[in-house]
């Protein structure tokens, strides 16, 4: 996971939600304290943060996602390339977005609770 791994995992986010946060908290690996990827954020109006404050709490989620994704799917099959690899990846993706439900959510899916926030106007 480099500075350029990272810096198009950000744009494509952006791109595909049409959403830019207005801080972004990370931790202090090489690849968030480089020129590249702070000038990036900055050049967006976006604060930085890596305080680490209650990062423990953000790692929580992610990787319970990440565990999710390695035993309902990744350890399941073998995988004889690359894009057959990303092609299961990205279908248990919009599986766990689209169609799970989600005890936490209160049965709802995540697409279905972030798709009405991400169509509401920005604030001026």
């Amino acid at each position: 996971m480099d500075t350029g791994f990272c810096l198009r995992a950000l744009r494509r986010a952006m791109a595909s939600t049409g959403r830019v946060p207005g801080i972004f908290n990370t931790d202090q690996g090489s690849q968030f304290t480089s020129r590249e990827w702070v000038g990036e954020l900055e050049g967006r109006g976006i604060r930085v943060s890596m305080d680490g404050r209650g990062r423990w709490m953000d790692n929580v989620f992610i990787e319970r996602l990440w565990r999710s994704l390695k035993y309902e799917r990744l350890r399941l099959w073998s995988y004889g390339d690359l894009p057959e690899l990303e092609g299961h990846i990205e279908e248990w993706v919009s599986y766990y977005n689209h169609r799970r439900k989600h005890q936490t959510l209160g049965y709802a899916t995540p697409w279905s609770l972030y798709a009405p926030a991400a169509e509401m106007p920005a604030a001026a």
